[in-house]
């Protein structure tokens, strides 16, 4: 079957001339594939992670190893999505915003979409979410078992944080997210 390249044609979410790897700090949620709840339960309005969500956790938490100039800002793992702020810094610049991830070697499972991005800008915005969705995807698959399984859906959304009334706004949602989840229900 044929797919009409005018009708299934996948739209752009980015800024028009926004350039993804300069210094600035981005809001991002990634979903799991099919909206899957993959990473544990809401309980009483607090998340309860299971094992899966750990080890993306774990992943989120690595990627200022992967991209030194890179600071990460709140962040949480819901039962499908994940929300976080990433800050990426200039080089030699300090941040002003909290750094929650360790200052730990490189690690060597890093991914190769980084090193020979295939169109993907090197230290942008969509590499660094590559790289998470590969190095995360490859641990959940190795511990079930389930090699080749998809876990994040194909695309991700993403909000240029323009000034601090925004990322103040942001940080809220992003803590108060697992109780509104469990008042939507």
């Amino acid at each position: 079957m044929r797919l009409d390249p005018d009708r299934h044609r996948r739209r752009s979410i980015r800024l028009k001339g926004h350039d993804y790897s300069q210094p600035g700090a981005y809001f991002v949620t990634i979903c799991t594939r099919d909206r899957a709840c993959l990473f544990g339960e809401i309980v009483d309005g607090e998340m309860r992670l299971n094992d899966l969500a750990t080890m993306a956790a774990a992943c989120w938490q690595a990627i200022p190893r992967h991209f030194p100039r890179v600071v990460l800002d709140e962040g949480i793992i819901m039962p499908n999505h994940v929300h976080g702020i990433i800050v990426i810094q200039g080089r030699g610049e300090a941040s002003a915003m909290p750094l929650h991830a360790s200052k730990e070697p490189l690690e060597s499972d890093a991914s190769p979409l980084q090193r020979h991005p295939n169109g993907t800008q090197p230290g942008s915005l969509p590499a660094i979410v590559q790289n998470f969705k590969s190095i995360s995807t490859r641990k959940m698959n190795a511990a079930s078992g389930m090699s080749g399984t998809p876990v994040w859906q194909r695309s991700y959304y993403e909000h240029v944080i323009r000034n601090e009334d925004d990322l103040r706004r942001i940080r809220e949602y992003i803590l108060a997210n697992p109780a509104l989840l469990n008042f939507r229900r």
